[in-house]
């Protein structure tokens, strides 16, 4: 089974869904808070690209496992952070805003990132990325799933709702569904490779979140801020990574998309580890 077939669908609902919980005031929040925004976008959109660069080169990853560490680096924030910074007692409608925010500029910049990360690896390998098609493809899989929601959600409110109780409910199933088939297609490979790239990875998540701790503290966020920047900032949408390497009109390439799978794993490991450690320390 072709993994393309799964993961275009789960993305535009992943879309969709987004769209429907968005409303013009979420986006106001970047005026009247511009602090707790811009923390979490340069967290996201500048600084998760180059600590992706920095330990793909301190791994000495292959030139496909490096583009694909980048790739979901580079990629918007996940959905999930919402229902994380929920838990952790953060920020929600930062939270909120943010994905939608990055969801919205990564159309944007994945293609001009992900251009130079295939120049960079070098002439050994035979990647190509042609930019046009993923700018294309991110348009229509992202920014129209995302615009009808949010038109659908704007007219018919208690209709959005309903649609967004059930969409939520299917979207963790969705991706397992996706990861298994993924994992029993290459699963040698991912056995043989988990150890380097699990670790490689795992230290990705550990400085995104470090990352993020840091840009809230230079910025003097409150508390509840600073659980959701770090959270906005370790988890980043795997389905749209996973969706640009598969894709035939992009990479065309599974392998690409290992480190998203792995990713997918292992941020909802630490990050619930730290939405644990959050709420321990609140009730303390």
């Amino acid at each position: 089974m072709n993994t393309i077939f799964i993961v275009l669908p789960i993305l535009t609902l992943l879309m969709f869904d987004l769209g429907l919980t968005l409303r013009p005031h979420d986006f106001r929040l970047i005026l009247q808070r511009p602090r707790p925004v811009f923390a979490g976008l340069i967290g996201q959109i500048i600084l998760l690209p180059l600590i992706a660069c920095g330990v793909g080169h301190l791994f000495h990853l292959p030139a496909a496992f490096f583009i694909g560490v980048v790739l979901i680096a580079c990629s918007p924030g996940g959905s999930s952070s919402n229902v994380f910074s929920m838990l952790a007692k953060g920020d929600v409608a930062l939270s909120v805003t943010l994905t939608a925010c990055s969801s919205i500029i990564t159309l944007f910049t994945v293609p001009f990132i992900m251009a130079w990360t295939t120049n960079s690896v070098g002439t050994g390998t035979e990647v190509q990325l042609p930019v046009g098609n993923l700018l294309v493809q991110n348009l229509v899989l992202m920014a129209v799933p995302i615009s009808i929601g949010l038109m659908v959600g704007m007219k018919w409110t208690q209709a959005a709702n309903r649609i967004h109780n059930v969409l939520k409910r299917c979207a963790f199933p969705a991706l397992i569904l996706l990861a298994t088939v993924f994992f029993l297609q290459h699963r040698e490979t991912i056995i043989r490779e988990f150890p380097h790239l699990g670790l490689c990875i795992t230290v990705l998540i550990l400085l995104a979140m470090g990352g993020g701790a840091l840009l809230s503290w230079l910025m003097r966020l409150a508390g509840t801020e600073r659980r959701t920047i770090v959270i906005e900032v370790g988890m980043q949408n795997a389905a749209q990574a996973i969706a640009v390497a598969c894709s035939p009109l992009v990479f065309n390439d599974e392998t690409i998309a290992i480190p998203a799978i792995i990713y997918a794993l292992m941020m909802n490991v630490l990050l619930l580890i730290y939405v644990g450690a959050a709420r321990k320390a609140q009730s303390s």
